[in-house]
């Protein structure tokens, strides 16, 4: 699909046709669309292609008559019937007279621009433009980093009251989540950087403290991702040893009344073979098989209190 919108008056406008200053947003666009894309404005098809390739990495490339930017944007997945987090390429192309956009689905980084809900935004100041939408993007990634987090908490209440596979694969989700987010910002970082360096996007002084907040975000974010990570994975190495420690002690205690059972089976195998009563114990009496009974009960509470402080219950 692909969107034409312009600022006119102060106001963002959807249009029809390619106009000087105005933004095109290519979501998920078709082959037929990048062709005509890439005919009228002289942009390559690889370099339109990529954005919509998941696993490219983030990058600038400077080309003769326009600039590819990309970076990797938060995204939401839905896997068995609940939201998780990733990360997808966005592209954005940057030509003498317009911007372009590139990206395989609708994402609430662009959104709020399309909207008209982000203040001193004008489609033809691009290099704000950039500038913002990588701001929104860091925004992005910290709020979604807050969500994880408090997820994590309510798996962790979870667990606490009964330790089940489900909330482990979800704590495994979440953890996977994270280092998507992670490998991301880092990657995007580096695009902060280099765009400092290129002299094909026009720096002005009135964006140098929007860049500076890109910055900052995007460090932020990072250090929120690296926190949740490493509390994730303490958490997922102590559910760990709890689960291997609850066996343990199950184990444990299976062992030990195996242990004060087989006393009596010892006895009741002894008296159960076949051989002349005249040379069992107990044989004669008519209370014989009630002293044996108790005599094995006695002998296996000696062996249960034995082992009980020798601690093994």
């Amino acid at each position: 699909m692909v969107r034409i919108f312009k600022t006119i008056d102060g106001a963002i406008h959807e249009i029809q046709e390619p106009q000087e200053g105005c933004w095109i947003a290519l979501t998920n666009p078709t082959a037929t669309e990048i062709f005509e894309i890439s005919e009228q404005f002289g942009i390559e098809v690889d370099d339109l292609r990529a954005p919509l390739d998941e696993e490219e990495r983030s990058r600038i490339e400077v080309e003769d008559n326009y600039t590819l930017i990309l970076a990797d944007v938060p995204a939401i997945e839905e896997r068995n019937e609940k939201d998780w987090y990733v990360t997808i390429p966005l592209g954005i192309i940057v030509t003498q007279k317009m911007i372009f956009t590139v990206c395989l689905e609708d994402t609430q980084v662009l959104t709020r621009f399309m909207e008209g809900r982000v203040r001193n935004f004008f489609t033809y100041m691009k290099t704000r433009f950039i500038l913002q939408i990588l701001y929104r993007n860091a925004s992005m990634y910290l709020r979604y980093l807050r969500i994880i987090d408090k997820k994590s908490e309510q798996i962790e209440e979870k667990l606490h009251l009964s330790t089940r596979n489900q909330e482990l694969m979800e704590l495994l989700e979440l953890e996977k989540s994270l280092v998507y987010f992670t490998t991301s910002l880092r990657s995007n970082e580096m695009v902060l950087e280099k765009l400092l360096k290129v002299e094909s996007i026009k720096k002005y002084p009135e964006d140098t403290e929007l860049l500076e907040d890109v910055i900052i975000e995007n460090k932020q974010a990072i250090e929120m991702a690296n926190i949740y990570s490493g509390i994730l994975s303490s958490m997922m190495g102590t559910f760990a040893s709890v689960i291997s420690n609850n066996l343990n002690i199950v184990m444990k205690v299976l062992a030990v009344i195996t242990i004060v059972m087989s006393i009596p089976t010892i006895v009741f195998s002894a008296y159960g073979m076949n051989l002349s009563a005249a040379g069992m114990p107990f044989s004669r009496t008519p209370w014989g098989f009630l002293i044996v009974i108790i005599l094995s009960v006695v002998a296996s509470i000696i062996a249960a209190i034995f082992l009980s402080r020798k601690k093994f219950f």
